[in-house]
């Protein structure tokens, strides 16, 4: 009898992950271990990289690690390609962010060209290298990590939401472009998950409290509930959608802000 199960299994997959060893990134690395996958992992924090793949490859998983700050795109593109000059990369997550909340009108160049350069630029030229490399394969997923911040207006921080709704746009017109060759691109919006970049935002009550009246759920993200969605959109499950930004939100963005 035919089947009409797809396959969630990465086995035989090299996916690469930015900001791969804390919250979402270490989430989505240790999914993506557990299904399979020959991961590749980039941090800025070397000893951290060396502690997750210690852990990772006592499970069986084979890992590449690159410590180095994806503002310098350049350096960490030519060490990976140094591991994998002749050989594909099957899933390349864009997840690494940063935010600094400062209001508009106190904003500076340097906070801006941080977060652009960290959440935008290197998303961009990191999705270039790896299309390049997928279209050798005729097949590949690009999953870029946004926010509800790039859908609603929220306080987030003007530059930091300006970044994650660019990211949507930029989903959809790679996957446009790059679709002819068997590449995917999509997004995630989360809402709040815990997080290093929310770690001190969850700590107020009053915070958690606004968060949560927003939430149809009425709670903040459990971590796996992001991974689950990552592991989808990287596998055959996910092979007719592209340039699609799945808001993992508790429901927040029903309400159209």
């Amino acid at each position: 009898m035919e089947s009409y199960l797809p396959s969630f299994d990465l086995k035989g997959k090299v996916a690469a992950i930015t900001g791969a060893t804390k919250g979402i990134g270490r989430a989505i690395s240790i999914a993506y271990a557990e299904a399979g996958a020959e991961l590749i992992l980039v941090s800025r924090t070397e000893s951290d990289l060396e502690s997750l793949k210690e852990e990772l490859e006592a499970r069986g998983t084979k890992v590449f690690t690159v410590a180095g700050d994806v503002q310098k795109y350049e350096e960490i593109i030519g060490k990976i390609e140094e591991q994998y000059k002749d050989k594909t990369i099957d899933v390349w997550v864009n997840n690494a962010g940063m935010n600094i909340r400062s209001e508009a009108e106190k904003v500076t160049e340097e906070e801006w060209n941080q977060i652009v350069q960290t959440n935008m630029k290197s998303a961009f030229f990191f999705s270039q290298y790896a299309a390049k490399k997928m279209k050798s394969s005729g097949y590949g997923k690009i999953i870029n990590m946004s926010s509800v911040g790039g859908h609603v207006a929220l306080r987030t921080g003007v530059v930091y939401a300006m970044t994650k709704a660019a990211l949507i746009q930029m989903t959809k017109t790679l996957a446009l472009e790059w679709g002819k060759h068997g590449i995917r691109v999509n997004a995630i919006g989360p809402w709040y998950f815990p997080t290093a970049l929310t770690e001190k935002l969850l700590q107020d009550e009053d915070y958690v409290n606004d968060i949560l009246a927003q939430t149809p759920l009425k709670r903040i993200g459990e971590l796996k509930e992001l991974a689950g969605t990552a592991v989808f959109l990287a596998t055959e499950a996910s092979d007719y959608m592209t340039g699609q930004t799945l808001f993992v939100d508790g429901g927040m963005t029903i309400y159209g802000f």
